[in-house]
């Protein structure tokens, strides 16, 4: 069995005057240059990145050119890094990435799920079925098949863990990793993903957000350019990056992680929530970034709602609130 992390408590939610859950997790912010900056809890442990992988899935299709041989723009590339809410726009982007390589939704294996537009904005979803072009992450995927045909690989099977893909991905993770272990595993949508130190998905960031790489910078213009195809409607990645106002790259991933970039400061945050609650999550993220003075104002940003909340009932009561626990410290 591995080995626990040692996550600190970052936030209670109260019922009353009494707390009722305490949300434990770990925060890791880092410079350009790999150095730790600010932290909470234990920065060394191993965390799946879920969908905060996704700039890293896509670096391999950017170096080699790829964008240019199919004549993806920005708009495709941000699809590839994006977890989408599947609205009208993100799924014509893949629909056109797929017939530029010549593939179809029936090559895509990422499964399918109700878009996230319905549970993002509380509109009820229509009773049909959605296919695989409406899975948050079939821009990746389509990215995935676009590979293939760049290098001539067979397509049906991708997402094997020893398709030459597969391969580049996980050189391309360990890369960024540096000496620090990575550990593989099976995402939501299919696809091999990886658990890496808090601390090396920090620096990941930074250099997403201000490194001077030209394939990293290309995913750094689609993404900072195109907040509404990485994230949708209502999602807490696109008030974050309009709360930046172009400065900001945000990428979440599933139970519990938060990635963000900051080109002006040249700093990656990673942040974790060990039991993966959304609410306390972004409770956290806002936390966090208010405490590196980057939300001065939180009251006045797309991230009000998120920012030390009340918490309602069904009748509108308030019945108690999220309070921070964390306090960062330097290093």
């Amino acid at each position: 069995m591995q080995e626990v992390p040692g996550h600190v408590p970052l936030l209670a939610t109260t019922r009353g005057r009494a707390t009722e859950c305490v949300h434990w997790g770990s925060v890791a912010v880092c410079d350009l240059r790999g150095n730790l900056v600010s932290s909470a809890g234990d920065v060394h442990a191993l965390n799946f990145t879920r969908s905060a992988l996704k700039p890293l899935q896509a670096l391999p299709f950017i170096e080699d050119a790829g964008p240019a041989r199919f004549g993806f723009g920005s708009h495709e590339v941000a699809l590839m890094c994006a977890s989408h809410s599947g609205e009208a726009m993100h799924v014509r982007i893949v629909q056109r990435m797929l017939e530029r390589v010549g593939a179809g939704a029936a090559d895509l294996q990422c499964g399918s799920h109700p878009p996230l537009y319905y549970a993002a904005t509380g509109e009820p979803a229509p009773p049909r079925t959605f296919g695989a072009l409406y899975h948050n992450c079939s821009g990746k995927h389509a990215g995935f098949l676009a590979y293939c045909r760049l290098h001539g690989h067979r397509l049906a099977d991708y997402l094997a863990p020893e398709a030459a893909l597969q391969v580049r991905i996980h050189n391309t993770v360990q890369r960024f990793a540096g000496e620090s272990p990575i550990e593989p595993g099976i995402d939501g949508c299919s696809a091999p993903n990886y658990a890496l130190p808090l601390l090396r998905l920090a620096h990941t960031y930074a250099q997403l957000a201000a490194g001077n790489d030209d394939a990293l910078a290309a995913l750094r213009y689609a993404m900072l350019r195109h907040p509404d195809l990485v994230s949708g409607t209502g999602r807490v990645d696109l008030a974050i990056a309009q709360t930046g106002r172009g400065d900001w790259i945000a990428k979440a991933g599933a139970d519990g992680v938060q990635a963000i970039g900051v080109r002006s400061r040249a700093i990656g945050i990673a942040i974790r929530l060990a039991d993966g609650n959304a609410r306390a999550l972004h409770a956290v993220t806002a936390e966090v970034l208010h405490q590196l003075g980057l939300l001065e104002r939180p009251q006045d940003s797309p991230l009000a709602a998120e920012f030390r909340p009340q918490i309602k009932n069904y009748r509108g009561i308030v019945v108690g609130a999220l309070q921070p626990l964390l306090e960062l410290r330097r290093g």
